[in-house]
């Protein structure tokens, strides 16, 4: 029997009892191993440097800077790692601008270790995560990575959405209704890596580059 490799986890927190508390939180779960904590911007750059983790937990509230506009700096100290907002945020701005930054996730701190657990497997499948609290505010967050472009003024024959194949369609209904590959894959009756293939045309064909945008791309075409 072949182990499982472990997916290493840096968590940047502010609040040290918080912290603490999702380190142990995660500590408990032989899937993950935290490589690193941070309490600050400055600190979660040298740390992801050092420890280049799978996935980053990162809080949008550290002093000095948001941890939306860490993003860039932590994408280019660990680039191949993943990043999942953990955030007492709510507001749809700064969910755009997570998605805008490269955050693969949006999770509230109100999740729990089932629900922040199951993100971060998505995640590191390629998946995007987003807590279900965020759902309805996707289609403002997705007009605002439009950059001022309204989606509902595109005319029918250049709305790159027709440009899906019938499965393709199929697949982008089923990632609206927030269902991972595999559980695509078994309502289709077809592989996993077909689904995985699919969702990689559907996002190239339409310009995005996450799951969480094709869902709000959808909803925002449908409203």
């Amino acid at each position: 029997m072949i182990e499982q490799k472990q997916i290493r986890i840096l968590v940047v927190d502010d609040h040290t009892l918080f912290r603490r508390g999702v380190i142990a939180l995660l500590t408990v779960d032989p899937r993950f191993v935290v490589v690193a904590e941070a309490g600050d911007a400055g600190e979660a750059y040298r740390r992801a440097a050092e420890t280049q983790p799978d996935i980053i937990l990162l809080d949008n509230h550290l002093p000095g800077v948001n941890g939306v506009d860490a993003l860039a700096g932590l994408r280019e100290a660990a680039p191949q790692a993943q990043v999942l907002m953990l955030t007492i945020s709510e507001d749809e701005n700064d969910l755009a601008a997570a998605l805008r930054g490269g955050a693969r996730g949006y999770l509230l701190k109100t999740v729990d270790s089932d629900g922040m657990a199951a993100a971060i497997v998505r995640t590191m499948a390629g998946e995007s995560a987003i807590s279900p609290e965020m759902t309805g505010k996707l289609v403002t967050a997705f007009q605002s990575l439009q950059s001022g472009s309204k989606v509902d003024e595109a005319s029918p024959d250049q709305d790159p959405i027709h440009t899906l194949s019938a499965r393709e369609d199929e697949i982008l209904g089923h990632i609206t209704q927030g269902r991972t590959n595999k559980e695509i894959a078994r309502a289709l009756n077809i592989a996993e890596a077909t689904v995985k293939i699919h969702v990689q045309h559907i996002l190239r064909k339409l310009k995005l580059s996450s799951r969480v945008q094709a869902a709000a791309y959808a909803v925002a075409r449908a409203a």
